[in-house]
């Protein structure tokens, strides 16, 4: 009893870190999509710019 115990406890924590992980991913992921769509955003509006012109 004692051992399934311990074991659902390491399972738990294991999982809590792999969530935490994901969240970390994720995050990141985000973050560079955002710099990505900050980047189309400056391209485009130098070409209005240049069609402006």
């Amino acid at each position: 009893m004692n051992t399934a115990k311990n074991a659902l406890k390491y399972a738990g924590l294991g999982l809590l870190t792999l969530m935490a992980a994901a969240c970390n991913t994720i995050a990141g992921a985000g973050e560079d999509i955002q710099a990505g769509g900050n980047a189309i955003e400056d391209s485009a509006d130098e070409v209005k710019e240049e069609i402006s012109k």
